[in-house]
């Protein structure tokens, strides 16, 4: 069932339907639809197709690159490429970065980054967690140290998402000790060619590299990185975090996902019959098709809806809590149905087969993280205690 949208927005909707029929490449379309994560190349592609329509970053203004949509239209975007199985515009520039350097940066930096990050000239990871400072942010120890016009960095990130593709890191380092933990911590953007940065690969549960450490011994970055005011890099975290876990929701992506079951169960038979006419598994399908449409409404409240944002700032954890628990429950279904047919298969240079199920049981471990990044379930729990229900 769709949203009742205004006549404006369903031409804005069938627009965008158009577009991505006739530019998104269909060898793209079709690994990603059969579940396995978007090469760069990919990425990179197809963001630079949506950047020449203006829609990489559709919610920046024009000057920096974006197309100034509003935010209905913005997210009748968002949902629309993920519906159609397309790559994500990179989160790290465009979800991220992006609105802490329209909030807190510099003129200069916004001349120089933002077009860089909504064509994906540069690509950005995030460096935020630690061994010891994970969901316990503010504990970080990562130190900076001014002499004259750098900062002199040591310390290490891990859990760090592309790294190994990433030309720049932002990150959060500590410039001074204070008696709150938050205090003394400021955001700067580090250049990965910078002596003193190197970067380890880890693998994770579903066999991939998504994940890396990061490592600055003595990296030399010049205070000009430096995004918002020193030791305020709490304030750049506190709104990046923000846009992240409203972004998290990836309604769009839920839909598709459910869809992709819909296909699976329709083409598997058991016995005599197909998995679709089994009446255990077309309920649970219906069950999480009502789920996934009260996420859709809730998103649209909570994006559409200024007072509930104002007196509720706490109220964007509850769409990261349920669209990850969401993904989780649909990859595990996704597997149930495929599976041993969804064990993943590589071919001779260690490149994932594009069998139909291949991807399975792979896409169902890299979920089990979706209730740890981005804050973890726990915590997301702990703001909604605090700020719902005091």
């Amino acid at each position: 069932m769709d949203l009742q949208l205004s006549p404006s927005e369903a031409a804005f909707r069938d627009e965008v339907r158009a577009f991505i029929r006739e530019r998104l490449p269909a060898e793209i379309r079709e690994r990603l639809h059969r579940g396995h994560p978007g090469r760069k190349q990919d990425i990179v592609a197809w963001q630079r197709i949506l950047h020449e329509r203006g829609w990489a970053a559709p919610h920046w203004p024009r000057e920096y690159g974006g197309a100034g949509l509003g935010t209905a239209e913005r997210l009748i975007l968002v949902e629309e490429l993920q519906r159609a199985a397309a790559p994500h515009p990179l989160p790290f520039n465009v979800a991220m970065l992006g609105p802490v350097l329209l909030r807190f940066g510099t003129e200069e930096q916004k001349r120089f980054f933002l077009p860089k990050l909504a064509r994906l000239d540069l690509w950005f990871c995030q460096g935020f967690s630690e061994p010891d400072s994970g969901s316990d942010l503010a504990s970080l120890r990562t130190r900076a140290v001014r002499e004259g016009d750098e900062y002199v960095v040591n310390g290490q990130k891990i859990w760090t998402t592309s790294a190994h593709h990433a030309d720049w890191i932002f990150a959060l380092v500590r410039t001074e000790q204070a008696a709150r933990k938050q205090d003394g911590i400021s955001f700067l953007l580090i250049d990965m060619k910078t002596p003193g940065v190197s970067v380890r690969p880890i693998v994770s549960i579903d066999g991939q590299h998504h994940l890396n450490e990061v490592f600055f011994d003595n990296a030399r970055v010049p205070v000009a990185n430096l995004v918002g005011q020193e030791g305020r890099g709490w304030d750049c975290a506190k709104y990046l975090l923000a846009s992240e876990r409203t972004n998290i929701a990836n309604v769009g992506l839920c839909w598709e996902r459910l869809a992709y079951a819909h296909e699976l169960a329709s083409q598997t038979r058991q016995g005599e019959r197909c998995l679709q006419d089994d009446p255990k598994l077309a309920a649970e399908l219906a069950a999480l098709g009502a789920d996934i449409r009260a996420l859709e409404l809730t998103n649209w409240r909570f994006l559409l809806d200024p007072e509930i944002s104002r007196k509720n700032p706490g109220f964007a954890s509850v769409l990261k809590l349920k669209g990850s628990e969401l993904m989780q429950e649909l990859t595990a279904l996704i597997a149930r149905i495929a599976g041993p047919a969804g064990l993943e298969r590589r071919d001779a240079e260690g490149d994932a087969a594009l069998h139909p199920l291949a991807a399975a049981a792979s896409r169902y471990f890299f979920y089990r993280a979706a209730t740890i990044y981005g804050g973890s379930s726990e915590v997301q729990k702990d703001i909604l205690a605090k700020t719902l229900l005091g």
